[in-house]
């Protein structure tokens, strides 16, 4: 499919330099796609939610079926945001505080130790331990301890799991944390665990509450759990990366787990979306919680999801023990739910900015100062390879000529 885009005179309207917009489209296609490094690739870009590119390239499956526009992707942990934004509307409706232990709802946690030795931890996980990655739980692959080794060795990182949510939190709650909640920073299943907060207090499953009170008042008609068996022709294929340097098939669209019943609804990774279905959840974030008259959250909220809440404001750089992530680290903080920009000379974007990816490459970012909006999908196992993410934010930056007023940070509340 050719790059559409929006003609030099209207780009030039929306603040946009049209012909580095086609070079990054571009460089992104010679780069990564035509070299086979990337199977496919979509991107959608807007500025004040005027959309300026939407690219398709690629194949959508190993027979050599184009990528189409309206293709499906496994967004892995971009499920996250969507489960915080779920948390959150409990948060406004009164029915937990981001301050509230998480044994008060998941009272299996109430005995958690702390490393082999089995310590006392030094205070209570709380809610926005989960939403900001520091509660002391991990994922199996980060593959740096006995604690790592004993989530892969149950398959608690798996996005199909034969758990439901009960059993899964019994699980984990057999298992040590990696620290103290609040001393360190580590990528992990706690926005699993926070799905199961919102089943439990909202005594809905997690696909039934996103649904009601998210995809529906959106009109994101093409985010689920498990593929529809009516759109099962527009899940892509996944492909991993070998040893060798090549791809092979991890997950084939037409026969994909991802269309398979769910007994557990992954919270921290579970969902398939598409770019323009994704793209109204980031439109309603930058709105501040609305979106076509309908309000999910407060501006409030929103401001305070994209304030960098690690303590004392550090970055990930020294609070971080993970081996892996979705994000760098130098002068990036952790809002809640997402990765937030807090030095623009040493990280990708503008001050403020916030995004996060998921592990099969895909990716979304938001500036909510130039009002811009980044959806890249594709399918690519593992995400850590390529350093397309901090290209595409960067040039993207790159392509802005009409820049608006910087603000600062919002300060978590």
């Amino acid at each position: 499919m050719d790059t559409e885009i929006t003609d030099p005179i209207r780009a030039a309207e929306l603040g946009m330099d049209a012909a580095k917009l086609d070079a990054l489209v571009g460089y992104l296609d010679a780069t990564y796609v035509h070299t086979g490094k990337l199977p496919h690739m979509q991107l959608l870009v807007s500025r004040d939610e005027q959309p300026l590119l939407m690219v398709t390239r690629g194949q959508a499956r190993a027979d050599g079926a184009p990528l189409q526009s309206d293709a499906l992707f496994r967004i892995a942990s971009m499920t996250k945001p969507v489960t915080s934004v779920a948390f959150m509307i409990l948060v406004e409706a009164g029915q937990v505080a981001l301050s509230d232990p998480v044994e008060t709802v998941i009272p299996e946690f109430r005995a958690l130790r702390v490393g082999q030795d089995a310590r006392t931890p030094k205070r209570p996980m709380l809610m926005r331990d989960l939403l900001r990655h520091t509660s002391g739980l991990t994922y199996g692959l980060q593959r740096q301890t006995p604690i790592d080794a004993a989530y892969r060795a149950l398959g608690l990182d798996e996005f199909q799991q034969s758990r439901n949510s009960d059993e899964f939190i019994a699980a984990l709650a057999d298992l040590p944390l990696e620290f103290s909640p609040g001393e360190k920073w580590n990528y992990s299943v706690s926005t699993d665990v926070l799905g199961v907060v919102v089943e439990r207090l909202s005594g809905q499953r997690l696909d039934a509450f996103f649904a009601d009170r998210i995809f529906v008042p959106l009109g994101m008609a093409d985010t689920f759990f498990q593929v529809p068996k009516d759109k099962v022709h527009r899940l892509t294929d996944a492909w991993q990366l070998g040893t060798d340097g090549g791809l092979s098939l991890a997950d084939r669209g037409a026969r994909s787990r991802w269309s398979q019943p769910v007994r557990f609804c992954s919270g921290g990774g579970g969902l398939v979306s598409g770019a323009a279905d994704y793209h109204r959840f980031a439109a309603m974030l930058l709105r501040g919680g609305e979106l076509d008259g309908t309000r999910l959250l407060c501006p409030e909220t929103i401001a305070n999801m994209r304030a960098n809440h690690l303590p004392d404001g550090r970055d990930l750089t020294t609070l971080s023990t993970s081996m892996f992530s979705e994000a760098g680290y130098a002068g990036v903080g952790f809002g809640l739910g997402f990765g937030v920009t807090l030095d623009a000379s040493v990280a990708a974007g503008n001050v403020g900015e916030y995004y996060w990816g998921g592990i099969f490459s895909t990716y979304f970012c938001i500036d909510p100062v130039e009002r811009l909006i980044a959806i890249f999908m594709t399918q690519h196992l593992p995400s850590t390879v390529y350093p397309v993410r901090a290209e595409l934010r960067s040039r993207l930056q790159d392509a802005v000529i009409a820049r608006r007023a910087a603000e600062p940070l919002p300060k978590p509340a």
